[in-house]
């Protein structure tokens, strides 16, 4: 894979100070995997599907898939539901395409707040309940950036993801859809086809894998892919950008564009979709 897109293999350290780490990547926004953060969690011996199943079997949870992004779809809306047990079973038993995206599942379990530490690393995290992610042998997260630009501590349980990353310098050659946050979704960034997106080809990024209890930092703003290797799950805690420029987009994206961008694929429908892929490769290819 890396030899199709020019990806850069991200930092692997153990252990690091809070100011080596605020020196040494989120000063220089750079991200990097820190081994062992998590080794003194109770999650570090807990967190595995089965312990899920066991305390929040029985919930309700939100379900997504690798589906184009469709005009009768809401922001984030979910497309199907199923029981947390159920979902697991699936997961345990064969490849799917379904993930858990977003999911305050730490709400609804109040004991998992226990398994953790907001860890002391040199960012003032947002201390909200943190989300969980969910997802099946080779299931696959678009090619997206976080609305909030938030600076990022992905921590990974439960067997394998493979994560590709670009800052937002590379934005003009991602082929981003105008008023959202994604890429084209018929890019393949395991196989891109250059000749159909170009613009890749000057496209500078970061490639890692995570093993359980790993975590990744990723800068602000930062386009991320995932991909599960294995099936498992991933918890991410955030700290608002520092950047003035990245707060202001945050507020735009936050309170004026995805309201926006609802409101025209209710009255243009599909066409809105259509027009906006079609912009995405317009814009992009003048950067060429």
């Amino acid at each position: 894979m890396s030899s199709s897109l020019h990806l850069t293999e991200i930092d692997r350290i153990e252990t690091i100070s809070k100011e080596d780490f605020y020196v040494n990547y989120v000063k220089k926004q750079k991200p990097v995997v820190i081994q062992q953060l998590t080794t003194d969690w109770p999650a570090y011996n807990k967190w595995n599907l089965e312990y899920i199943k066991s305390i929040a079997g029985d919930k309700t949870v939100p379900l997504y898939d690798d589906r184009p992004v469709s005009y009768k779809d809401g922001f984030n809306e979910a497309h199907a539901k199923m029981k947390m047990k159920d979902y697991i079973d699936l997961l345990e038993s064969k490849p799917t395409n379904y993930r858990i995206f977003l999911y305050n599942l730490m709400k609804e379990v109040p004991s998992l707040q226990n398994d953790f530490k907001w860890p002391n690393i040199g960012l003032r995290l947002v201390k909200q309940l943190p989300m969980l992610f969910f997802g099946g042998e080779n299931s696959k997260v678009f090619m997206h950036f976080d609305i909030d630009y938030s600076n990022i501590l992905h921590f990974h349980f439960h067997g394998k993801k493979q994560c590709i990353l670009f800052s937002q310098e590379a934005t003009p050659y991602l082929y981003k859809i105008p008023h959202s946050l994604i890429s084209r979704e018929d890019i393949d960034f395991e196989n891109p086809d250059f000749e159909k997106f170009p613009a890749l080809k000057n496209a500078k990024g970061y490639i890692c894998n995570l093993n359980h209890g790993e975590m990744l930092y990723m800068p602000e703003g930062y386009w991320h892919f995932m991909k599960y290797t294995t099936a498992g799950f991933s918890m991410s805690l955030r700290a608002l950008p520092s950047k003035p420029l990245h707060l202001v987009k945050a507020v735009y994206n936050v309170f004026i564009m995805r309201y926006f961008d609802n409101f025209m694929r209710k009255i243009k429908g599909q066409s809105w979709i259509d027009y906006k892929n079609e912009k995405a490769i317009i814009n992009t290819n003048k950067n060429i």
